[in-house]
């Protein structure tokens, strides 16, 4: 089930993903939820398995 979402982000940040998004023929709601999958996955438990960009 989805559920909406409201968030506050920079203009420019925003525009920069959604052309992101787009170059690889996917929806920004997409690529932000596989990249909160992968935050919370469990396999992210200490700051040692998190990438430097993440951080």
């Amino acid at each position: 089930m989805n559920t909406k979402l409201t968030l506050t982000i920079e203009q420019s940040v925003i525009e920069r993903a959604k052309k992101y998004a787009g170059k690889r023929e996917r929806s920004l709601s997409n690529l932000i939820e596989n990249y909160l999958k992968a935050l919370t996955n469990g396999s992210a438990n200490n700051d040692d398995d998190v990438t430097p960009i993440v951080k």
